[in-house]
């Protein structure tokens, strides 16, 4: 490991940083609508997941994080189960180059939050009486990337 606190030029007060200071469940709901006929039904239901991201400036240095993970299963037209989950986190960015916060915020950030949000839907469909609901992992650069593009084809239009 190197020591940078004896470079000439590294001043700890003007190094870039991004760090996560804590991380919660902002608000969580889990509706079972058709229990108990779903216990009896055969055939696995068709599930929809929708992932969204936001970040809120606290203050000058601290960015709150959110993570939306929308779940809904469905047999037929009827609701089997929906998870709805947002997943936070605080996060201290500071000197960092303006053009490298937004992704940082929408990139970095939710992939940090993702595995632990990804726990806890799996927990609440289990402790709901379904098989634990294993989210596949998310590639957040994409997704960042596809909203960039759409922001700028909007923009066209307009």
């Amino acid at each position: 490991m190197t020591d940078n606190s004896n470079t000439p030029d590294f001043n700890p007060d003007t190094a870039p940083r991004f760090g996560l200071n804590a991380q919660y469940t902002k608000d969580l709901s889990f509706e079972h609508p058709m229990a108990p006929r779903s216990f009896s039904m055969s055939g696995a239901p068709q599930i929809s997941v929708n992932v969204g991201t936001q970040a809120e400036r606290v203050n000058d240095s601290l960015f709150e994080v959110v993570l939306r993970i929308l779940c809904e299963a469905k047999h037929g037209e009827e609701t089997a189960f929906v998870v709805d989950l947002y997943y936070a986190g605080l996060f201290t960015l500071a000197n960092v180059p303006q053009e490298h916060v937004e992704p940082l915020l929408l990139v970095e950030a939710p992939r940090l939050l993702f595995p632990f949000a990804r726990r806890i839907v799996a927990d609440v469909t289990r402790d709901g009486g379904m098989p634990p609901l294993m989210l596949d992992p998310i590639d957040f650069l994409q997704q960042y990337q596809r909203s960039k593009e759409a922001e700028a084809a909007q923009q066209n239009l307009a």
